[in-house]
């Protein structure tokens, strides 16, 4: 599905209406069970909520699909987690892209001069990662975003991600103790930032205030404000 065509739908939750950015579509599977279209391409008439993990799971409980298929299906109980994984996946398969096409670094000291270099796409940390390793990478990031503003450079800061295992990552790319990476300025890194973006932005905290955004998580706000890390 084309999304310059698709720019809006309907939340089946809430709803809202809401970019394609900011929802997740589901479809009718096969065997009539509704299944996670992360990628917003499957043939057939799509069930689009909030992308949201907690928003997902509240579809879940309030029958939303049927309601908006207007026919009796099968939604597995684990549906929120299962979309979680579909995400992860789309994540590391554009990891391992950017890392073919030479615009994925790993390595303290490789991804440190990556960043002071100014080359940097976004950094990313590995869930299992020591705090002063992070805080040192993360000391990085903030001094190379400070320098970007310093200079006049417009646009957002230059993300850090920090959604996956060191394990997970080194399992699908075939590389070891993957604590500390960096994507590079390239198309193949570019697709990968954007899948990191739509799983930080699954997976983050509703806002206390209930206004239908994601609280921080490492990637929707610049280092320095985020208070948690």
């Amino acid at each position: 599905m084309a999304r310059s065509a698709d720019m809006v739908r309907t939340c089946a939750l809430t709803r809202l209406e809401k970019p394609v950015e900011a929802l997740v579509r589901f479809v009718l599977g096969p065997d009539g069970s509704i299944v996670p279209d992360v990628d917003a391409r499957a043939e057939g008439r799509g069930v689009w909520i909030s992308l949201s993990h907690e928003a997902v799971a509240e579809a879940v409980k309030k029958k939303a699909f049927a309601r908006s298929l207007k026919a009796p299906v099968t939604v597995p109980p684990d549906l929120a987690d299962l979309t979680r994984l579909r995400l992860e996946q789309r994540l590391l398969s554009a990891l391992g892209m950017a890392r073919k096409a030479g615009q994925f670094v790993t390595g303290a000291t490789k991804v440190k001069t990556v960043l002071q270099s100014g080359q940097a796409l976004a950094l990313l940390t590995a869930t299992d990662a020591a705090e002063d390793g992070r805080n040192k990478m993360l000391g990085t990031l903030k001094a190379l975003n400070h320098a970007r503003r310093e200079a006049g450079i417009t646009g957002p800061d230059v993300p850090h991600f920090e959604l996956l295992s060191s394990a997970q990552m080194g399992l699908a790319l075939g590389l070891e103790n993957v604590i500390h990476a960096a994507l590079t300025t390239g198309a193949a890194a570019q697709s990968a930032v954007e899948k990191a973006r739509r799983l930080a932005r699954y997976t983050a905290p509703a806002m206390q205030d209930h206004t239908d955004r994601s609280a921080a998580s490492g990637v929707l706000l610049p280092a320095e404000q985020d208070e948690r890390r």
